[in-house]
């Protein structure tokens, strides 16, 4: 069977027996959650202007870590999210329940836009940024799985994979939305501008997405099978003892939770993100080449998500899945090596030829976490790794005698690091 065969057969499955509110169901909810993946998903792709703008207190480098620490705060959150709004869900519906996440992940990202940053509130500013970025965790983590709910309620049985699926695409989407909406902006309003102030646009623009995905989600109607279950008082009246307390239940959690979630969150996660901020900071691509390669792979891709699903149709969900993560975790580091090889050649030859290596005593070397911006990194062990950490590159470490200055050796050069601790001071030589 050819490509094209197979399209085909996506395409008319996908088709078959669809009524018009069936694909009104299948829009609404795309869109809805195309929205909140875009919300989502602007702390990571603008993670060098936020971290300039709430974590100026620290270094850089350390700025951007903990931006990305923001970032991932939501990420944690988002199984609460699932619990709290999948009960609710249970309770009130599964539009209700549409209504309130996209209202709260919306009202968190317009908030995000207007909030001071860190020279005009100081610490208050990153702490109610992460704030936000929790209810944005909480917001997704109901927003999505309800959207996934919704949709499967819909479906019919033998076309649950393709329909789920187009929810499952919305990621590329929402992914993409956001990057096609701050590549412009970068050149219309200039660099400058948009690291100050141009980065806000695009979360105030989600309240422009907002308002169209309500419009659109306040037409929707119950799913038949909610309907069914409030008629019949199906509904559990424990639903967390019942989940969490008996194993028989609680069994299916874990392996989808540490199993078949955990699986697909490892591969994709990578694959969107840390390929953003490892062409970037890693390997030095402009952002314009990363943005554009990005771009590009996921329009390639986004089609897969369907396709996928329509074969989860024909030939079983498990098969397709462990598919997905053996080819996941078998190709995942050659193709790292393989951007480092493209993208930048001569970085690849130089850790090869002339790998870093620091020297120093361990007991001077500390754990760089400064999340206030208060401690002070000064002996020459600190020293010589923020400055390659800042450089982003790798490094090995090699222990010298107690006392000892650091030194960073590259290739067959040794250059001393710099003491910033006062002459004389204990537990390293002046």
């Amino acid at each position: 069977m050819t490509i094209s065969e197979i399209s085909n057969a996506v395409i008319n499955h996908a088709r078959k027996g669809m009524t018009s509110k069936e694909k009104q169901v299948i829009v609404a909810a795309s869109v809805g959650t195309v929205f909140e993946i875009y919300d989502f998903f602007l702390m990571g792709l603008l993670a060098n202007e936020i971290a300039k703008n709430f974590f100026s207190g620290v270094n850089p480098t350390e700025g951007f870590i903990f931006t990305l620490l923001g970032w991932a705060a939501g990420f944690l959150l988002r199984p609460f999210g699932a619990l709290v709004f999948g009960r609710v869900g249970d309770l009130v519906g599964r539009k209700y329940t549409f209504l309130v996440t996209i209202v709260l992940m919306g009202g968190a990202t317009c908030i995000i836009g207007l909030l001071p940053g860190y020279g005009s509130i100081g610490i208050a500013a990153p702490i109610i940024l992460i704030t936000l970025r929790m209810l944005q965790g909480i917001a997704f983590g109901g927003e999505f799985g309800g959207a996934m709910i919704y949709v499967a309620e819909h479906a019919p049985n033998q076309q649950r994979g393709t329909w789920t699926a187009c929810i499952v695409s919305t990621t590329a989407v929402g992914f993409l939305l956001a990057v096609v909406v701050i590549t412009p902006l970068r050149y219309l309003i200039g660099e400058a501008d948009f690291a100050a102030w141009g980065w806000r646009i695009p979360f105030l623009l989600s309240s422009i997405l907002l308002a169209f995905s309500l419009w659109i989600r306040l037409k929707l109607d119950e799913s038949p099978e909610f309907m069914k279950m409030k008629e019949q008082g199906a509904g559990s009246k424990a639903p967390i003892s019942e989940t969490f307390g008996q194993w028989k239940h609680l069994k299916f959690v874990l392996v989808a939770l540490f199993g078949i979630v955990r699986g697909a969150t490892v591969v994709w996660y990578p694959a969107q993100f840390y390929t953003l901020f490892f062409l970037t900071r890693v390997l030095k691509v402009d952002a314009d080449t990363t943005n554009l390669l990005l771009v590009s792979a996921t329009v390639l891709t986004a089609p897969l998500y369907v396709l996928f699903g329509w074969l989860s149709d024909r030939i079983g969900r498990k098969p397709v899945y462990l598919l997905g993560v053996v080819l996941g975790a078998v190709l995942i580091i050659p193709l790292f090596q393989t951007l480092t090889h493209y993208a930048n050649p001569a970085l690849e030859r130089a850790l090869k030829e002339t790998p870093v290596v620091v020297m120093a005593d361990p007991d001077q070397c500390s754990l760089q976490f400064n999340p206030l911006g208060t401690a002070k990194f000064t002996s020459s062990c600190d020293i010589a790794k923020g400055s390659i950490v800042g450089a982003g590159l790798n490094y090995q470490n090699q222990a010298l005698p107690a006392g000892a200055a650091a030194q960073i050796k590259i290739g067959g050069q040794v250059i001393p690091s710099i003491n910033g601790r006062p002459p004389g001071s204990a537990g390293e030589a002046a």
